[in-house]
């Protein structure tokens, strides 16, 4: 049954006098919006105080339900996209490095033969960068090979380098290949 029907049932059974509750007089009637009515201010205060007592545990629970489904969503999102800014930074960093690999080798004359070298020559004004993966910056994996510098000589060196990683990128590709 609804409680507005057990109210109303209870008002037919005070207002014609069959119950014994009935000899004492109440100042509030019962309606159907459930609110007071009547003229006693105290009775109203003590209403009005008394409805909005709080939340019942089912809207708590219902709420951290709501709550629970977005962040679901919203989780895998944000890894997603960390994954995305880490990627961007690691081609940022391999696409410095190589440049600055090129205008050393053709500065000098020779490649360098170690990353710090770059920053002992003033190349990286920071240092060397760290993997966005490994979060060092001693995992670098250098590629050395022989650079030719004249028509008969040749110098080995640093040529290229990649990530020191062994996951794999979103693509499918290892971060240790790019």
């Amino acid at each position: 049954m609804r409680i507005g029907s057990l109210l109303s049932r209870w008002s037919e059974v005070v207002d014609k006098g069959l119950c014994p509750l009935s000899v004492v007089r109440c100042p509030l009637q019962l309606t159907t919006d459930y609110g007071p009515r009547t003229t006693d201010a105290a009775a109203q205060r003590n209403w009005l105080r008394h409805s909005a007592a709080g939340f019942t545990l089912l809207e708590l629970m219902i709420v951290l339900t709501l709550i629970l489904i977005l962040a679901s969503f919203a989780v895998p999102t944000y890894h997603l996209a960390t994954v995305r800014a880490r990627e961007a930074v690691l081609r940022d960093d391999l696409y410095t490095l190589r440049s600055l690999i090129d205008q050393f080798t053709l500065d000098k004359q020779r490649p360098p033969q170690s990353l710090d070298e770059l920053v002992e020559a003033g190349y990286l004004r920071g240092g060397v960068p760290e993997d966005p993966f490994t979060r060092s910056n001693q995992t670098w994996q250098v590629d050395i090979e022989d650079v030719p510098v004249g028509p008969s000589q040749a110098v080995p060196g640093i040529v290229d380098v990649h990530s020191g990683s062994d996951e794999v990128s979103l693509d499918g590709t290892p971060y240790s290949s790019w």
